[in-house]
């Protein structure tokens, strides 16, 4: 297959008019198929990575079932997601290992692909705990850690963790070598925060949310992840969770290079308004607002892709810094950029053609085939 007439998302971080072959299910010099795509009035860009999900179409990755991990899969390649990592909820430990057994024997035949699970509870803050269930908080455990992992293949990529908690900071340093560790759902202060940072946590679960706000005399775990150079955070921009202002102050103070797009989605995006469940809680969805009962936010009801729509055509994020931040930066957290996340030779064809006119999808490209 051979792409003509695009302006292609390079590795530079910029577009170039060029032309992109795929020889089956990679991206080549040259190609053995003669089939031509004419991509004018288009952008070719990588296909993007979710690293922090739950669910879409009313399916959820704790459903801990190969039927739902598959649909959700399928439905986010449709979307020019075509790799994703999917997050736990704070559950109980049978079934959070029921979860990554069923995660390690999944066939990946369709749709997206798996490449890991996020892992965000349930060694989290009671106190900031969200949407995720109470009666299933645990203190930090390295060793129930390395037992889940095991499980699961070794897939866990993410590994959630509030540093102020009893136990913390050892099971930092135990597992630092690990996982990608990350603040989240904490109470932590400025101090305590730097203080992970140091120890060798080097991520922040969805930036603004489930933590202390910025402040001019607390500036809490934002002002600490901003002030160290190796943290990079995650944003949620489906114009719910962070408002534009925020986003765009947020760029500012980290940088494209250090920001990871994120739709935190649960299973009611890609459906209707109604009741919904999350880790075992009642949500109700209610255009692109989803809450728990008690008025909570629980989640997004937004795919990735919209999310960069969003970031870029309503909170002024320039396209090149979004597509960084969904597709090139995701994948390098997770340790897959050797096979994804450019528009690189040799790298698995998973590319999305998206109009220069609005952003919309004009044709997804998932290992090389049209979808």
């Amino acid at each position: 297959m051979k792409i003509i007439n695009a302006k292609v998302y390079t590795e530079e971080g910029v577009f170039a008019e060029q032309d992109v072959c795929t020889d089956q299910e990679r991206i080549a010099e040259r190609s053995t198929d003669d089939t031509v795509i004419d991509g004018a009035g288009c952008y070719l860009i990588p296909g993007l990575t979710d690293l922090h999900f739950h669910g879409c179409v009313g399916r959820d990755f704790c459903d801990g079932s190969h039927g739902s991990i598959e649909a959700m899969a399928v439905y986010e390649a449709s979307q020019g997601i075509t790799t994703i990592v999917p997050a736990t909820m704070t559950l109980g430990r049978d079934t959070l290992r029921e979860i990554c057994a069923a995660a390690a024997s999944y066939p990946n035949e369709k749709g997206a692909v798996l490449c890991g699970i996020n892992m965000e509870g349930p060694f989290i803050s009671l106190a900031k705990k969200g949407a995720q269930n109470a009666a299933y908080v645990h203190r930090p455990d390295a060793e129930m850690f390395r037992e889940l992992n095991a499980a699961s293949g070794n897939l866990v990529k993410l590994l959630a963790i509030a540093p102020e908690e009893p136990g913390a900071m050892e099971c930092i340093e135990q597992l630092k070598e690990e996982v990608v560790l990350s603040v989240a759902h904490t109470a932590a202060d400025y101090g305590t925060a730097a203080e992970a940072f140091r120890k060798g946590v080097h991520h922040v679960t969805h930036l603004y949310n489930a933590m202390s706000g910025l402040s001019h005399r607390s500036p809490g775990v934002v002002g600490a992840a901003a002030d160290d150079p190796r943290v990079e955070a995650e944003l949620i921009c489906d114009g719910i969770h962070v408002h534009p202002v925020t986003v765009r102050q947020t760029f500012r103070m980290f940088g494209d290079e250090r920001i990871i797009l994120i739709s935190d989605s649960m299973e009611a995006a890609g459906m209707p308004d109604g009741e919904y469940a999350l880790g075992g809680q009642k949500v109700i969805k209610k255009g692109s607002l989803a809450t728990l009962e008690d008025g909570t936010i629980a989640g997004s009801v937004t795919n990735l892709m919209d999310c960069l729509r969003t970031a870029v055509q309503k909170m002024q994020i320039p396209l090149e810094s979004a597509v960084r931040c969904a597709a090139v930066n995701s994948a390098k957290t997770v340790g897959i950029y050797d096979q994804y996340g450019s528009v690189t030779p040799g790298k698995v064809a998973n590319l999305v053609l998206l109009s220069q006119e609005d952003l919309s999808t004009v044709q997804v490209i998932l290992k090389g085939k049209c979808i």
